[in-house]
């Protein structure tokens, strides 16, 4: 693939904590303008590979690369351009907006984190609201005041609102019921369609990860045993484990990996206003 062609590079990660290794010597690309999707059961590593790419964790190995820049070993004013270029999008729509904040103060702080001003960002601010479908009076509200599937598309709108290079969403759906998140994933698909998105999208559900992934890699004890585009990947499944993976599939739509408890929701809060 092409230099150009590549919104971030991964070669050869690893990720520790303490003496357990979560991910094991993974590599992939994630090519501009299209949404990979990151399919595998709890404890996979999906999480852990998520949050190293967006820069929170710091690999223990290995390399993650945007633009022939290390996301990795950046360091200062670098380091802060390359995490606002790469943003995620949080699992739950409920603990990811502080309530003490209004939805446009939450937005603010996503545009200037040390000096947050709705005032001077509304324009921006109710632009990207009305992106997501919300209403431009939101900006005065506080997240209490609307309901997960509302919140989940202003989480949407913060990771949107910088235009960053890839945008990572962590099992965005998982907290909503399928009614919500037959919405979210339109809108998804709108916004993909409209604005040319790269995406790595994280989820249990394989129905979900089918509908809007254009690659899918299996991640399985902290490995990538599987990487090819959507349809060769449910047509022709190479790996056994994701072999077993796609013949568990009940002839229901929405069929998740892992019914049971979720992975850790992620904690990327913003600051208090």
């Amino acid at each position: 693939m092409p230099e150009q062609s590549k919104a971030i590079e991964v070669r050869d990660l690893d990720v520790r904590y303490g003496s357990l290794q979560i991910l094991h010597g993974i590599s992939m690309d994630v090519p501009k303008g299209r949404t990979v999707g990151i399919v595998g059961e709890s404890g996979s590593g999906k999480s852990t590979l998520a949050k190293t790419l967006v820069g929170v964790v710091r690999p223990s190995a290995g390399s993650v690369t945007m633009g022939g820049v290390s996301v990795t070993s950046a360091r200062g004013a670098r380091r802060s351009q390359l995490r606002r270029a790469v943003q995620m999008i949080p699992q739950d729509p409920y603990s990811s907006l502080d309530p003490r904040c209004t939805i446009g103060e939450a937005l603010a702080e996503a545009v200037d984190p040390r000096r947050a001003n709705v005032k001077k960002h509304q324009e921006l601010i109710v632009h990207w609201l009305e992106t997501v479908k919300m209403p431009a009076d939101s900006i005065h509200r506080f997240p209490h005041e609307f309901s997960g599937g509302q919140r989940q598309r202003v989480a949407i709108a913060r990771g949107l609102i910088l235009e960053p290079t890839v945008v990572i969403a962590d099992e965005i759906t998982s907290a909503l019921d399928v009614s919500v998140q037959a919405e979210i994933l339109a809108l998804i698909s709108r916004l993909r369609a409209e604005l040319g998105l790269t995406m790595v999208f994280i989820s249990h559900n394989l129905a979900v990860v089918r509908q809007v992934s254009d690659e899918v890699a299996v991640l399985y004890r902290g490995e990538v045993v599987e990487h090819s585009t959507s349809s060769e990947l449910f047509g022709n499944p190479q790996h056994e484990y994701t072999r077993k993976l796609l013949s568990a599939i009940p002839g229901v739509p929405g069929f998740s990996i892992d019914p049971g408890p979720r992975e850790g929701a992620s904690q990327l809060v913003a600051r208090a206003c």
